[in-house]
């Protein structure tokens, strides 16, 4: 009798089933025959400290708060380890596993996993963030912290059997800055689950009265660059325009620091924050807006980051305004505006202001998104992928 092939997936970004990547991974290993069990942060929401869904086991231990400064994150990722540790050992006895899945950031899941390597157990990194570049990104400096981040990925590498990446960037980064074998580093597109993420009838409502909607989901933190979307606003404000509203859905701890900003630029009338909300709400929003934006700031982190905003404005027929970067273009392609970054403020606004006066260039780049997802960048292509690197992992564990 052929022992089931068991795996634990590691995530302390977000709960799952809310980190939508880790959620279709386990769903379809599950799926495709695989025994998976995830531990995750406990969040607003999901708050359960275990649960079965769809035949996945979902353990989520305590967490502190988001931190938004490296000590605060240090504590964090301190008391994530701990925690992550603890119940390893405790699902290793209770439910044993093959293969341990580390989904970064950040870069320290490694550490739980060594100990299990001496007894048989792969290590598989999916690789969400480049958390060196990560790090410039939101602080710009070189010293300790940094230097600390540089570390843990060389480690993490060092000590991963498999690496499962977003993009070919990161995969890039795998083979060259990691020192992996091409056969050991697998591209999973985080793209949409097409028979999940579907658009709904807009809603006139969340328009709050004005002509045209501009949305944005997405993380909260300096690196996403919504405080350059209020900039945005406040130019197309001081234009005169006042039939353009701005949803801005998503959480994160730049949060509250937007919400103030966005009073203190007088924004309120027309941006608002709904915070994290269901799917549903999500989906409302997105499917009413006529122009869907991401602000990423121009930086080495987002020109080699994949987002996967881009792909759900797509599945859902929706125009983009973007900075131009590497992998914004390879997703989007002629389903975005690029802007040059050199005039952020001024360029962006105006293509967006260029896209609401023309509907029928909205609908062509709508539906150029739309056939993309469906025929290249659905989760469904990624799929055989995962599974690839998967049967790698246990095919290293077999020898």
């Amino acid at each position: 009798m052929t022992t089931k092939k068991k795996v634990l997936i590691i995530v302390e970004n977000l709960p799952v089933p809310f980190d939508t990547r880790v959620w279709k991974e386990a769903a379809s290993l599950q799926r495709n025959g695989y025994d998976v069990a995830v531990l995750c942060p406990r969040g607003k929401g999901y708050t359960q400290g275990h649960e079965v869904i769809d035949g996945v086991h979902i353990y989520r231990h305590p967490m502190p708060k988001d931190g938004n400064s490296p000590l605060g994150y240090l504590y964090e990722y301190g008391c994530a380890l701990f925690w992550e540790s603890l119940y390893a050992w405790w699902i290793y006895f209770r439910r044993g596993f093959h293969v341990i899945q580390g989904c970064n950031p950040p870069d320290d899941i490694f550490l739980v996993a060594l100990p299990f390597k001496l007894l048989g157990v792969k290590y598989v990194f999916d690789h969400h963030d480049a958390s060196p570049e990560l790090y410039l990104a939101k602080y710009g400096r070189q010293k300790v912290f940094y230097k600390i981040q540089v570390w843990l990925e060389k480690m993490t590498y060092c000590f991963s059997d498999v690496v499962m990446v977003t993009n070919a960037s990161y995969g890039d980064l795998a083979i060259t800055r990691g020192g992996l074998a091409p056969e050991d580093v697998f591209v999973v597109r985080n793209g949409p689950d097409l028979e999940t993420f579907k658009a709904v009838p807009p809603n006139p409502a969340v328009k709050y009265g004005k002509s045209y909607l501009v949305g944005y989901v997405g993380n909260m933190s300096i690196q996403d660059g919504v405080d350059i979307l209020l900039d945005v606003a406040a130019h197309i404000k001081n234009l005169g325009r006042r039939d353009i509203h701005f949803t801005c859905v998503g959480g994160g701890p730049g949060l509250a620091g937007l919400q103030k900003l966005t009073q203190d630029k007088n924004l309120g009338e027309i941006v608002n924050f709904t915070g994290r909300v269901p799917d549903h709400e999500l989906l409302e929003v997105l499917s009413t807006a006529d122009v869907c934006v991401n602000p990423d700031k121009p930086c080495r982190m987002n020109d080699i980051s994949t987002m996967i905003k881009i792909m759900e404005y797509m599945a859902l027929s929706k125009p983009i305004v973007q900075f131009d970067s590497k992998e914004g273009r390879f997703s989007a392609k002629e389903a975005s505006l690029y802007s040059d970054g050199e005039n952020p403020v001024t360029d962006f606004a105006n293509k967006i202001l260029w896209l609401l006066e023309k509907p029928d260039e909205r609908r062509k780049m709508g539906e150029s998104g739309r056939r993309r997802v469906e025929g290249e960048l659905a989760w469904e292509y990624s799929v055989q992928n995962l599974l690839a690197a998967y049967q790698r992992a246990f095919d290293k564990r077999a020898h």
